[in-house]
């Protein structure tokens, strides 16, 4: 290794980010909001706030001498990766997914059609979706995908407000489910019961939701049985469940529950959108057609395929939640517009020296938190590794954050600081106390500056 010190960088402080720079020396993170976390503040769903204890250990890291946080500063805008190598030995993107898989029907531009990827957002003050307030006027919300994502939704559209009032969910949005007139639920897959992908945990939160009963169609559960010997145990008790709630009769206690609850939710099997209906002469939506699949192979390589049937569900709300995807950042950084990730090696980025990624950037956007924290690690150890070999040029010093900052001063970009944000943490939780919620967030950008410079 020379002698000089390696000066790293990261873009993107959500857990790929924060987890890479856990295993580095020394390292400056930029973020483009002036908040930090990412998908652990804007994705984890407010009534898990478990999920969210990751901000502690995130917390340590950026409070450590070695590390450095700016916010408010957006590379590729404000500052270029080619500038960033120049002040830097390392830079690691960690920027994640932020764009949305298209369905790519007639009618996903109708009002009434979301991506996941904003309704999320919007219910957990993401400030680029403040401004969204879905129409919850209407009776059917349809979602399609069936993974984790979908059924955090699904539970939010249809869970007691008393339970979502002691959560961070924001203020805006408790008002506007508050009055939503939403009481029926079908999460809609392309494939089977065998395949689907949310996890056991999440599809237990939907049994186990007060007020709610499952609404399930007995025939898609043909044959699923017999298969469950041959099933690898997560996706044989998860399948397990499935079956138990839309089959067996239930006992005497969850029969009296179901028969009081006031909201029904339930999955909808082998069904791929075909196109969003429009209501006659109107912009907005008034059902899907979706069309009948059958399933060629078995297990997780089964294949939907088109039968020639369709059939239409009368519905005023469409989630699309079939994905998130990586957008490219800056022309110089090579992206495979096809998998919608930076082509790499263990996150060493092909054919660009002194480049590395971690997170949804570097697999496609897949898995939970811990395997994403396994790939980030993955990643900062290639790193080290290649500073150690001296694959990574380390000869000629670099100035780091020293050349970076003057340059967005220049350009009159104003970096938050990890104690800035501080500052809007604590308000934020003072707000929340006032509450009974354990925060209110700031929903604007203007807001959020606001507090961290006063």
């Amino acid at each position: 290794m020379s002698s000089c010190s390696p000066k790293v960088c990261i873009v993107g402080s959500g857990p790929a980010g924060f987890y890479t720079a856990q295993h580095l020396i020394k390292v400056d993170i930029y973020e483009r909001l002036p908040v930090p976390f990412g998908l652990v503040r804007f994705g984890v769903a407010p009534d898990h706030p478990e999920v969210k204890n990751v901000i502690n250990t995130f917390t340590q890291t950026a409070k450590h001498s070695r590390c450095s946080f700016y916010g408010n500063v957006n590379v590729g805008k404000n500052v270029s990766i080619t500038e960033l190598q120049q002040a830097y030995h390392a830079v690691v993107l960690s920027y994640g997914a932020e764009g949305n898989r298209s369905m790519g029907v007639p009618g996903e531009d109708l009002a009434g059609v979301y991506s996941a990827k904003d309704f999320v957002g919007w219910y957990n003050g993401l400030p680029s979706c403040r401004e969204l307030s879905p129409d919850l006027s209407c009776e059917t919300a349809v979602i399609l995908g069936q993974g984790n994502v979908a059924l955090d939704v699904a539970r939010i559209l249809l869970a007691p407000i008393d339970i979502l009032k002691k959560t961070d969910i924001t203020q805006p949005t408790l008002e506007a489910l508050a009055e939503s007139q939403v009481r029926r639920v079908l999460i809609v897959g392309r494939r089977g019961p065998i395949q689907i992908a949310c996890t056991i945990k999440e599809l237990r939160e939907m049994v186990n939701l007060p007020d709610t009963r499952p609404d399930m169609v007995a025939a898609d559960f043909d044959g699923v049985k017999e298969a469950l010997k041959d099933l690898p145990r997560p996706r044989k008790r998860l399948t397990e469940l499935m079956l138990k709630t839309a089959l067996e009769v239930p006992g005497e206690k969850e029969q009296e529950r179901r028969s009081k609850a006031s909201r029904t939710w339930g999955f909808r099997f082998f069904r791929s959108p075909v196109e969003v209906l429009a209501e006659p002469g109107h912009s907005r939506i008034a059902g899907i057609r979706l069309a009948i699949n059958k399933l060629e192979g078995s297990g997780d390589g089964a294949q939907a395929v088109l039968t020639g049937e369709v059939e239409d569900v009368s519905c005023g709300l469409v989630v699309s939640s079939i994905g998130y995807k990586s957008l490219p950042i800056d022309p110089s950084v090579p992206f495979d517009s096809r998998k919608a990730i930076v082509p790499n090696t263990m996150g060493r980025v092909k054919q660009a020296a002194g480049l590395y990624c971690s997170g949804w950037l570097k697999t496609g956007p897949t898995g939970v938190i811990a395997t994403t924290m396994n790939n980030s690690f993955d990643t900062a150890r290639s790193i080290v590794e290649d500073m150690e070999s001296g694959t990574l040029d380390m000869s000629a010093a670099k100035p780091g954050s020293q050349s970076i900052s003057a340059l967005l001063e220049k350009r009159g970009v104003k970096p938050v600081t990890f104690s800035d944000w501080e500052k809007i943490d604590n308000v934020e939780m003072k707000r929340g106390e006032s509450r009974g919620k354990p925060r209110e967030k700031l929903l604007t950008v203007e807001e959020m500056l606001h507090v961290a410079w006063t």
